[in-house]
């Protein structure tokens, strides 16, 4: 039973480690090299993220620099830039791509609020999916006699603090997102 909590503790920590990662490629006015993380370059024939093939930096709040180890590589970075969902336009030097982040407007942010409520949502959906399946599991023990009635409930009881925890954990996430967003 404890390996059953282990397990469904770890799923847990994973959604939340999602969300974040996932909190980290909204475009909130401020330059964040993560949102680059999920950008493809074609380099080579393979798809590479741009952070593998380039150093980036901020170089002030709204301007990211982009440095490729191979100078060579540039135009098909900027080109990567151009066909993704940033909606921002590169700017090429010749040797550096900056990305400058304009500010949002205030229609944009209510929009951004409404999508970091929509993925926390999904996130306490799949929290409490893998609270389902912990109680399955629960109940398919107890019914093959691995565990008495009592550790079932103690069981529930533990699942249960466990959602309640990381549904928690992930408002908390949610909030200090919106209030990043509506701050800027």
């Amino acid at each position: 039973m404890k390996e059953q909590l282990k397990n469904t503790e770890a799923k847990m920590q994973k959604t939340i480690e999602a969300l974040g990662n996932e909190f980290a490629t909204i475009r909130a006015g401020r330059a964040q090299p993560a949102l680059l993380n999920r950008i493809m370059v074609d380099y080579y024939g393979a798809p590479t993220p741009i952070p593998q093939m380039a150093a980036i930096s901020v170089q002030e709040a709204r301007i990211l620099v982009i440095q490729p180890w191979d100078i060579s590589t540039l135009k098909a970075i900027e080109k990567a830039i151009l066909t993704s969902d940033l909606g921002i336009n590169p700017t090429n030097d010749g040797k550096v791509i900056r990305l400058a982040f304009p500010q949002p407007t205030e229609e944009r942010r209510k929009e951004l609020v409404k999508s970091v409520r929509k993925m926390a949502e999904k996130a306490k959906v799949s929290v409490r999916n893998h609270r389902h399946d912990a109680l399955d599991a629960l109940k398919a023990m107890k019914k093959n006699g691995d565990i008495t009635e009592d550790d079932q409930k103690d069981g529930e009881k533990s699942v249960q603090n466990l959602t309640d925890r990381y549904c928690k954990e992930v408002d908390q996430l949610c909030d200090s997102k919106e209030k990043e967003i509506l701050s800027l």
